[in-house]
């Protein structure tokens, strides 16, 4: 027992350094990025994680007919203006901020219930550094009342 006992003390620091970081990047989003559903009602989902530049990560969301919604993505201000894409389940892509001056909200409605993909990928930085620069990404959703 003596023998594991480095490895188990080990394991449990890093699990409680990654409860910590996860915690404090939902923090980032209940206090930063829910600003940006100003006009919206908050779906009551914080979607967040610590991503690395030329990480990307996905989200699945069900969208519901003749409804308004608000997607915002923000990062951490150590990232590079985060880019993201809403593609539907036949892979066509309905909005990519590339093509929007980097926006960091979408405002749509759906002519039929469906479930979308969101992609969000955090773009490798033109500054050469030894280390690549990570930190918070959300992703959040609101919706008007009809």
């Amino acid at each position: 027992m003596k023998k594991f006992l480095p490895h188990i003390l080990t394991l449990t620091l890093l699990l409680a350094i990654n409860l910590t970081a996860d915690a404090q990047c939902k923090g980032f989003a209940k206090k930063l990025c829910k600003l940006e559903l100003t006009g919206y009602i908050h779906d009551g989902n914080y979607h967040a994680a610590i991503l690395t530049e030329g990480e990307e990560a996905e989200l699945y969301k069900t969208f519901y007919s003749g409804q308004n919604y608000r997607l915002a993505i923000c990062g951490s201000e150590t990232l590079s203006a985060i880019e993201f894409q809403v593609v539907d389940a036949y892979k066509n892509v309905l909005f990519d901020n590339r093509q929007h001056n980097m926006t960091e909200t979408w405002d749509f409605m759906l002519e039929s219930s469906q479930q979308l993909k969101i992609v969000v990928k955090v773009p490798v930085s033109a500054q050469k550094s030894e280390y690549p620069n990570s930190g918070c990404v959300a992703i959040m959703f609101g919706f008007q009342e009809n």
